[in-house]
């Protein structure tokens, strides 16, 4: 079953919208061959949270894309639930991956406030 099929099965179901942004975000960042459903969720998670994070302030039009990268994550501690052994493994990884989001795009925040970073 796919990654997209998995979570289009989840119940209680989600809106359709909400299901579409994360089928949408899955097909973006390509799942790397031998991906596991978690690791898919948790990159698709953070394609969605660079997109909200790199949206103007509290845009509306993002919205969606910060409850899809909330989802994502979710359904990752879903699928990882599967494997409770690997639980502790998938929340460092998921933390460290959302960190590393933030802090690229706090870098870039600082270097557009600072006239472009240029010498």
């Amino acid at each position: 079953m796919t990654h997209a099929a998995w979570v289009a099965k989840r119940r209680p179901e989600a809106p359709a919208s909400l299901v579409t942004s994360v089928e949408q975000a899955l097909e973006a960042v390509s799942p790397r061959h031998g991906a596991s459903r978690v690791e898919s969720l948790i990159d698709a998670g953070c394609f969605l949270l660079r997109r909200v994070l790199a949206a103007a302030p509290a845009s509306r039009a993002s919205a969606l894309d910060l409850l899809g990268a909330d989802a994502c994550i979710t359904y990752a501690f879903e699928a990882a639930a599967g494997d409770p052994r690997r639980v502790a493994e998938w929340s460092e990884r998921a933390n460290r991956d959302i960190g590393n989001v933030a802090a690229a795009i706090a870098r870039l925040a600082q270097t557009s406030a600072d006239g472009g970073g240029g010498a």
